[in-house]
């Protein structure tokens, strides 16, 4: 007990290890920093957030820029069609139908009735001779004489300088009372043209082109060759507005299944596989570089044709697909359920996704996580140039005093002046003008930040130094000739660093708000990078903010959260480095 006593009242040396230990200044603050709960708060909450941005991303199994897809099935427009109004025309090997020809045909084509028409054009007569409805053949003219009845007598006269030999005379005559505008003799065609009265205008024609309306689409690529083909064209739609159900082509048969609104299918002669389609209506897909088969053009002629309203097709893979046919204006729309891609927007909040998919499609729980290493990164960066540059131009204005002082204060108030935030929206209109790289665009801004932010720094290690250099430590290494920057960095700035390291813990959560504000305005980190600040920007739209909590409040309570955090550790520090704080 009483050597217990001895121990207690031992005095110990200044020397004594022991007593050093007990009064060492950093253990002291330590432990009034331990005892300070906010600060305790503050440590916990930023350490959450450091394992949160640094540590989750390494573990999330998604990207930042990844972006994710779901498979949609909707009834939506697959096609459209349009019942064709605009003549086509085609002609032999090495004939050619002028703009102007086919323009005055289109003229003139709405007289031609039972009776067939003439025009003039390229300095040539040209004659329309009706093969059928909404067929026609066009060619050049030749006027031989007139034909006229008087009675049951048909007189034919030659036109001066021309003769017409009795047999063409006879098949005029024939033709006239038969009721007929053309005839051959001896392989040459014939033409009869109405004229006043019961007279008629007899002349030759040559053969330079056909028009119709009707669309001719072959189902094999090897049959486009002689489907689109004069010779083709012309003996299908001779057969077909005859109703006959064969023709003959370059001397190969083929076999017609027709409607009776002159829509087709062909076949060659003892074939049951389809080689062509003939129908007034064009079908056309609604995805510009899609392209359609034959036969599902076929199938919605055959609907609009048959005016049905929905009708069913067997696709190549043998799958049956339904379609509807809507009038929009004067075309045809048709809709079937297709499933699309699409990218997985505002998706809620799942297993896959706890915090849901933003605009982009991409994980919000991700963005969120290497959001906070940037906004993190930036606080840091920009606190360190921050000081970095405020103790170098405080240190030296302290310590010389005078007109250096005076200079590099006028400097300080010249940085003052300059409006912040202005800045930051012209620097952020020229990195958008000069299309900046994201990660270029970081330093950059943190760059920016830390230039424009150092003079309260400065300021303060000016006013501390000013009353530090007139203490006796300083009078002695001046004493023993310590050079100046040796007196400023390694004498008076470790001086002034608890009161910096206070100031710049505090500053940190401005820093954070700061940037988070820039990218909230668009004047920061840029897609696909993330920031707290960015990801916020989806709040702008009223329609997100109301309907999607999910974007935009995690990442405001994660800036609240760690703003808070740097506060209560600056206020803790504060307390633990004021010597006259209460014990």
């Amino acid at each position: 007990m009483s050597e217990n006593r001895i121990n207690n009242n031992e005095q110990l040396a200044l020397d004594d290890g022991r007593r050093v230990k007990v009064l060492s200044p950093g253990m002291m603050v330590f432990k009034r920093f331990i005892r300070n709960k906010l600060a305790i708060a503050g440590i916990i909450i930023l350490t959450f957030m450091f394992v949160f941005s640094f540590l989750g991303g390494v573990i999330s199994p998604y990207r930042q820029d990844q972006v994710f897809y779901k498979t949609d099935s909707a009834n939506k427009e697959y096609a459209s069609a349009v019942v064709n109004t605009e003549y086509r025309f085609f002609t032999p090997d090495g004939a050619q139908l002028s703009t102007l020809v086919r323009a005055n045909f289109s003229r003139v084509v709405k007289d031609v009735g039972e009776d067939d028409v003439a025009f003039e054009a390229d300095g040539a007569s040209w004659n329309v001779h009706r093969l059928g409805e909404d067929f026609y053949a066009i060619g050049t003219a030749k006027e031989l004489g007139s034909v006229t009845m008087l009675g049951k007598i048909v007189d034919v006269k030659a036109k001066p300088g021309e003769e017409i030999s009795d047999t063409v005379k006879d098949a005029a005559l024939k033709a006239v009372q038969g009721g007929s505008l053309q005839f051959e003799v001896d392989g040459q065609s014939f033409m009869l043209t109405k004229g006043k009265a019961k007279s008629y205008t007899l002349g030759t024609m040559s053969e330079a082109g056909i028009a119709s309306l009707l669309n001719f689409n072959a189902f094999g690529g090897e049959d486009d060759a002689l489907v689109s083909g004069y010779g083709f064209r012309r003996a299908a739609e001779l057969a077909l507005r005859a109703g006959e159900q064969t023709f003959e082509a370059d001397g190969e048969a083929y076999r017609l299944d027709s409607d009776a609104d002159n829509s087709a299918v062909i076949y060659r002669a003892g074939s049951d596989e389809a080689m062509a389609s003939v129908s007034n209506v064009i079908v056309s897909p609604m995805t510009t570089g899609a392209t359609l088969e034959m036969d599902y053009k076929a199938a919605v002629a055959e609907a609009i044709t048959q005016k049905q309203m929905a009708f069913e097709y067997v696709n190549a893979a043998g799958e049956t697909e339904k379609h509807t046919i809507r009038m929009r204006g004067n075309n045809y729309i048709i809709y079937t359920e297709q499933q699309t891609y699409l990218i997985d927007m505002y998706a809620a909040p799942s297993m896959a996704h706890p915090l849901g998919t933003d605009d982009h499609g991409m994980d919000v729980l991700t963005r969120l996580m290497y959001g906070g290493r940037i906004s993190l990164m930036v606080g840091f960066v920009v606190m360190l140039l921050e000081n970095l540059i405020g103790i170098i131009i405080g240190g030296i204005s302290g310590y010389f005093g005078g007109w250096v002082d005076t200079l590099l204060m006028r400097f300080v108030d010249l940085f003052n002046s300059i409006p912040y935030y202005p800045m930051m929206i012209i620097a952020g209109a020229i990195m958008d003008a000069f299309e900046v790289p994201p990660y270029t665009r970081i330093f950059l801004l943190m760059a920016i930040m830390g230039i424009m932010g150092w003079t309260g720094v400065a300021r303060v290690v000016r006013g501390q130094i000013l009353s530090l250099r007139e203490q006796d430590f300083m009078v002695a290494t001046e004493a023993t000739g310590v050079r100046v920057s040796r007196r400023i960095f390694r004498h008076l700035v470790p001086n002034v660093m608890p009161l910096l390291i206070v100031q710049a813990t505090m500053g940190l959560g401005s820093i954070i708000l700061t940037e988070a504000t820039l990218s909230f305005l668009g004047l920061g980190i840029k897609y696909p990078l993330a920031s707290w600040g960015s990801i916020i920007n989806a709040a702008s739209n009223i329609y997100v903010m109301t309907n999607f909590w999910y974007i935009w409040i995690p990442a405001g309570v994660l800036i609240v959260l760690t703003v808070l955090g740097f506060n209560f550790v600056g206020d803790g520090l504060r307390d633990a480095f004021d010597p006259k704080m209460k014990r």
